[in-house]
């Protein structure tokens, strides 16, 4: 009894529960905030079994030490009628009643907050995916394999191995191989497989090493099954560097019977547009890193990576295609129709040496569609590139958008869903299946998928159809924070729109005229969306007359874009449509 009184007057007893209070509070903020940066699920774990660890000690430091007002002394220092652990236990009895408030406040966010947002995060991914609930037991994700040579100098070849490996493997009819975008975002990340195949919808795993010693490569490969960790095949391979693509080809096939497929032989997994030149390949990988960033600093980085994978390798069709499809994008957000026939000159040559390359064909239709109109010729392409590689995420977006543009909105929205589902993390499918929602009277579900995916800080894009998204849900208090981090030009565009609905006309007015000033070449399509917003239909009509003298790849909306919706009674509005030529 007497120790429990002594534990009592040195406070010992409100100092445990003090601690641990606070280590359940911080506990509970951690698990909450990990996930959010990335931090991997084990760091909850260890700072429990730190915290366990200094309990004791934690414990021992409260009845050896007292706080006075002169500092920090040992208790057997202090005079009785000096001590304060009264007042002292008074005060710990505040910051206990604190501590437990903030506790319970992080318990409740969790279950009701938190766990609601998953639940919405959840709704839409499957609004991306509506058509594959379950998923597919043959499919499969190659994750960019790990460079383990000692200098650590692999990492392009590591990942030119995975893409080709992604690449074999995607030319198997019944196989669903998630795109190269969505694969490689893990790269780096410390997350387990299981994590990583719920995020991608796939049932197996391909993962690898590569080690290199001289001029000798050793690869490992395995094949893990995501619903239980098992390894349904593994192998390593020791080669030469000069024969990379054939251990590739091999690895493939191997991966290919592990699953078990019933293949006929002309189903045989067989690689196109690849190059021999290692130089070449790995400008191609660089070029194709920056493409994922959304920018048109990264895209014309990008259109320089292929450049020079094209002058190492003048028959390198893949980054023909890259550089197709990066030039079309500076043409889209510049204005600059110099650079989009570039564009189109580039995808020719491709063609011509690959007269069946699936992404060619999309290439080529979608350059057709946005600055030539030539909509007979686009679908023509579509249909070829669908025969040539069906599953393809690429060909499957762009066909999407194409039939949305043309009238064929519920097609539309069917093809961007698939391409989700085949690129589940991809900035192209993201935006462009926000648009065609929004198009379609869906714009809440568009502003959920948005928003789960941080459209506001992949592209200029994403950022764009996010902020667009958000003012037709009647959510327009929210496109600041959302758009924050955006290009200069996408803030504009968001605040011009927003701050009308909001009432703030002023500011949304000094918005618009900084959009107009500044970015008039690339944004004339946006500029009209803006004034028919603010119910100025005659500015309107002149922006949009501006854009089709511009060839701007923001008309290819104009047959469905709930932002022009108050134009349409005008009989000016049937004319441009008339004009541009949609009869699909």
């Amino acid at each position: 009894m007497r120790l429990f009184a002594e534990l009592q007057r040195r406070n010992v007893l409100r100092a445990g529960v003090l601690y641990i209070g606070a280590v359940w509070a911080l506990a509970q903020g951690i698990a909450q905030l990990a996930p959010v940066f990335g931090a991997p699920e084990w760091v909850t774990m260890w700072f429990v079994i730190a915290a366990a660890i200094g309990f004791p000690f934690w414990l021992a430091f409260a009845w050896v030490y007292e706080w006075t007002p002169q500092g920090l002394k040992r208790e057997s220092e202090i005079a009785a009628d000096a001590s304060i652990t009264r007042s002292t236990g008074r005060r710990m009895d505040r910051a206990i009643i604190v501590v437990l408030a903030v506790a319970v406040v992080l318990l409740l966010t969790n279950t009701f907050v938190w766990k609601r947002g998953a639940g919405l995060q959840g709704g839409a991914a499957t609004a991306a995916r509506p058509t594959a609930p379950a998923i597919d037991p043959d499919s499969i994700a190659v994750l960019p394999f790990v460079d383990m040579s000692q200098a650590q100098d692999q990492e392009y070849f590591s990942d030119g191995l995975s893409e080709e490996l992604l690449d074999l493997l995607a030319k198997v009819p019944q196989l669903k191989v998630i795109a190269r975008t969505s694969s490689f975002s893990f790269k780096g990340k410390n997350l387990d497989i299981a994590q990583i195949a719920r995020q991608l919808g796939v049932a197996t795993i391909l993962e690898g090493s590569v080690r290199k010693s001289g001029n000798t490569l050793r690869i490992s490969a395995q094949l893990i099954r995501a619903s239980d960790a098992t390894h349904l095949w593994s192998d390593t391979y020791d080669r030469e560097l000069t024969d990379v693509f054939k251990v590739q080809d091999e690895i493939a096939g191997a991966v290919v019977e592990a699953l078990k497929l019933k293949l006929l032989p002309e189903q045989a997994p067989v690689g196109t547009g690849r190059t021999d030149n290692m130089q070449a390949h790995n400008h191609f990988l660089l070029a194709s890193e920056l493409m994922t960033k959304g920018t048109i600093e990264s895209y014309r980085a990008a259109a320089g990576e292929y450049q020079r994978a094209i002058d190492l390798d003048s028959g390198y069709v893949s980054a023909l295609v890259g550089l197709a499809n990066a030039n079309g994008y500076i043409a889209d957000l510049t204005g600059d129709a110099a650079t989009a026939d570039q564009a189109l000159q580039v995808v020719e040559q491709a063609l011509a040496l690959d007269p069946g390359n699936a992404e060619a064909l999309a290439a080529r239709a979608w350059l057709r569609t946005e600055f030539k109109w030539d909509f007979a010729g686009a679908r023509a392409d579509y249909e070829a590139a669908l025969q040539a590689d069906p599953n393809a995420a690429s060909v499957l977006r762009r066909y999407g958008w194409f039939l949305a543009a043309v009238g064929q909105l519920p097609e539309g929205l069917q093809m961007a869903r698939r391409a989700l589902d085949r690129d589940p993390l991809g900035i192209d499918g993201l935006w462009t299946l926000g648009l065609i929602l929004s198009g379609s009277g869906k714009s809440a579900e568009a502003c959920d998928l948005l928003l789960a995916a941080g459209a506001g800080t992949r592209g200029e894009y994403t950022s764009m159809v996010l902020a667009e998204s958000l003012v037709q849900a009647g959510r327009s208090a929210e496109v600041a924070s959302a758009t924050q981090h955006s290009e200069p030009r996408m803030r504009l565009l968001g605040a011009a729109l927003a701050q009308h609905s909001l009432g703030n006309d002023d500011a949304s007015r000094r918005a618009l005229d900084e959009l107009t000033q500044k970015y008039a070449a690339g944004m004339a399509y946006q500029i009209a969306q803006v004034h028919a917003w603010r119910g100025e239909a005659d500015a309107a009509f002149a922006w949009l007359d501006k854009a089709i003298m511009l060839h701007d790849g923001g008309m290819m909306l104009i047959t469905y874009d709930p932002l022009l919706a108050s134009l349409r009674a005008d009989p000016r509005y049937a004319a441009l449509v008339r004009r541009m030529g949609f009869s699909g």
